[in-house]
């Protein structure tokens, strides 16, 4: 599953450097598919809407920093764990329950991600 950042958050950025796809985002920052990964054109989002990699997108939180679940893949490939739980001083960065994936399921967002 797609790692959340709960409200616990005390805003610090530690995890922000730390991910691989660039999936984390300061609350109220616009994201996007193309931010950090070799992504280009029409790209699919979990939910099946087809857009433009390039497309903003609003953000997921406006108080805290936020993961979007579109590019999460929980360092796998990467890492050998979550590398924003790993540097989290709050502990805030923990499963998100709403979007489950096996490993080869993110295994494959990542090279989605990574062409």
């Amino acid at each position: 599953m797609a790692i959340i950042i709960t409200e616990e958050c005390i805003n610090c950025g530690a995890c922000e450097p730390e991910c691989p796809n660039n999936a984390i985002y300061e609350g109220g920052v616009e994201w996007n598919i193309a931010d950090g990964t070799s992504v280009k054109g029409i790209f699919q989002l979990m939910d099946g809407k087809e857009i433009d990699a390039d497309e903003r997108i609003l953000p997921v939180s406006n108080d805290v920093y936020y993961i979007t679940p579109d590019k999460c893949t929980e360092c796998q490939g990467f890492h050998e764990e979550p590398q924003c739980a790993a540097v989290c001083p709050v502990d805030c960065c923990v499963p998100n329950e709403d979007v489950v994936e096996t490993e080869e399921q993110l295994l494959a967002k990542k090279d989605k991600l990574h062409l």
